[in-house]
């Protein structure tokens, strides 16, 4: 069984997500732990609930982000991760932390890459006028949201949609695909070589998994 830790910086409604799916058998495997940038991180208490070691480190207490991500790699490898998982964690990672981990470490952006890396992407869905929104999950390199893809689902725009209408119609999807890519790489069927996502042995397209079902 895999050894998950969780990075939030916020809601941590994807890490409730994956806790579910893991307590479920979906994911063969289980959060050891859960970390984030903030203390007030509602995903610090979703893991306390789930019986999970929660920790807080703040930026302040060290003097550069290389200090911040070195201790940071300490602490998580204190729990002998088999997977990182980013869930809404909001700091930009070191070299250092990302190489540490590469090949074992997923992030899930709120578009379809490589549309809209960065910030603020459901305003700019709807300021470009697009019809077709949704969200990627991939695998993290030392290219800000440019890991390759793993898996994408994509929502539906109207003309009269706030930025929160967008954001709940992602979401959603997000809390379906993400636990999915866990379970895959949980079931040593997904890799990363060659910088391209591979499952099941075959490289997968830049624009991850396009079956006709997951």
């Amino acid at each position: 069984m895999m050894r998950l830790v969780v990075l939030v910086s916020g809601e941590g409604s994807n890490l409730q997500a994956i806790i579910d799916a893991c307590q479920q058998g979906r994911i063969n495997g289980s959060v050891a732990a859960v970390f984030s940038n903030k203390s007030e991180a509602y995903g610090l208490s979703r893991a306390r609930a789930a019986g999970i070691p929660a920790h807080a480190l703040a930026a302040s207490q060290f003097s550069d982000r290389e200090a911040f991500d070195a201790q940071l790699m300490q602490e998580v490898d204190a729990y002998a991760p088999d997977l990182v998982i980013l869930a809404g964690y909001m700091r930009i990672l070191t070299p250092a932390f990302v190489d540490r981990y590469v090949g074992r470490m997923l992030n899930i952006h709120p578009s379809l890459l490589p549309k809209y890396p960065g910030l603020h992407t459901h305003r700019q869905a709807l300021e470009n006028g697009d019809s077709e929104h949704g969200t990627s999950v991939h695998f993290v390199t030392r290219e800000l949201d440019g890991g390759p893809v793993i898996l994408q689902a994509k929502v539906p725009v109207f003309p009269d949609d706030s930025e929160e209408d967008v954001r709940a119609r992602v979401q959603h999807q997000e809390h379906a695909i993400y636990p999915l890519v866990v379970s895959w790489f949980s079931a040593g069927r997904l890799a990363m070589k060659d910088e391209a996502a591979w499952l099941d042995g075959k490289p997968l397209p830049p624009e991850g998994y396009a079956g006709d079902s997951v």
